[in-house]
């Protein structure tokens, strides 16, 4: 009787395994079906490349936030850091700095940021929502005091920093070649290296991981300066597509984020997720994005069908822990 219940519960841990990896991409595949079906210019060439590219900058934040999230932690502050690395950066470039160095001071300001929210929760024991609460504020208002609440404008007529954002290459944008590097990337680095067994360990039983030896201090430092750098980076991609610093870019960025990570399968609760589930989180909200502008729904019903995703998407998430 006992191995018999043992059984039942092993099958139902598979099937719940198997649905947190499959779940999202049937997800998107019938969301896919569903809008080609309503509209068939979505299949475009056209348009999927501008999908891409659309998703691009929420895909590099979320990418950062699946670190910080697999870890039991959160980041509020990642559209005040994509706004405040943004800025310094077109100020960098005003001051004729060249482009290639200026986009690399950008990403170690990002990273720089998101240090900082690292140090705060681990050498200052708050909780990751509120210290990124604070932070969120602070850089928010550091980016309005820096560019005086006016956008930065006509820093660089630079082709190697229009072409980050603006550029293609063989035929695809460039924000999306960027997007498939940081992926190979972080993939690797999450699910093929030591560091992110740690990082798992750390949101399963911080308890248990400190007692085998993990550093969790380090392994905090190290999420939180990456989601910073890949915001960062981010931010860097909306500032040239624009060719401007605006002091509000980022705002609630933070929730699309959030939302791409916990309906690609990772759980808030920590320990469990995956990179390849977040990119298709990404694909999933920027096909509701760009399906529902296509068909002419209003962009205030819009917010209330993510809205309502995201709550699907929460409660299947306590579901499956």
């Amino acid at each position: 009787m006992e191995a018999k219940s043992k059984s039942i519960t092993q099958t139902k841990a598979k099937r719940s395994e198997l649905f947190r990896k499959l779940g999202p991409l049937i997800a998107l595949i019938v969301l896919v079906t569903v809008v080609t079906f309503l509209n068939t210019n979505f299949i475009s060439p056209t348009n999927l490349l501008n999908l891409l590219r659309q998703v691009s900058v929420n895909a590099l934040i979320a990418f950062g936030m699946t670190f910080v999230i697999i870890t039991g932690g959160i980041d509020l502050s990642v559209g005040s850091t994509l706004a405040l690395s943004g800025a310094l950066t077109a100020g960098i470039l005003a001051a004729g700095v060249p482009p290639v160095v200026a986009i690399f001071a950008g990403l170690l300001i990002g990273a720089a940021l998101g240090l900082l929210n690292g140090i705060v929760i681990t050498k200052g024991k708050v909780a990751p929502f509120i210290a990124t609460l604070a932070t969120m504020t602070i850089f928010r208002g550091l980016t309005l005091v820096y560019t005086e609440g006016n956008p930065i404008t006509g820093f660089s007529d630079d082709f190697t920093f229009l072409f980050f954002g603006r550029g293609y290459l063989f035929g695809i944008p460039f924000p999306v070649v960027l997007m498939a590097i940081a992926f190979g990337i972080l993939f690797v680095l999450l699910h093929k290296m030591t560091f992110g067994r740690k990082t798992f360990a750390i949101g399963g039983n911080e308890n248990a991981s400190y007692i085998a030896g993990i550093k969790s201090d380090r392994v905090k430092y190290t999420v939180y300066a990456i989601s910073g750098m890949m915001s960062a980076l981010a931010g860097l991609i909306l500032t040239s597509r624009l060719n401007s610093a605006q002091p509000t870019a980022g705002t609630a960025y933070e929730l699309d984020a959030i939302a791409a990570v916990v309906i690609g399968g990772t759980s808030l609760a920590g320990g469990k997720g995956r990179i390849v589930g977040t990119l298709i989180g990404a694909l999933i909200i920027g096909t509701l994005n760009n399906g529902l502008n296509l068909l002419g729904v209003s962009s205030f019903y819009q917010q209330v069908v993510r809205g309502i995703v995201i709550i699907i998407a929460v409660l299947l998430d306590r579901k499956k822990s």
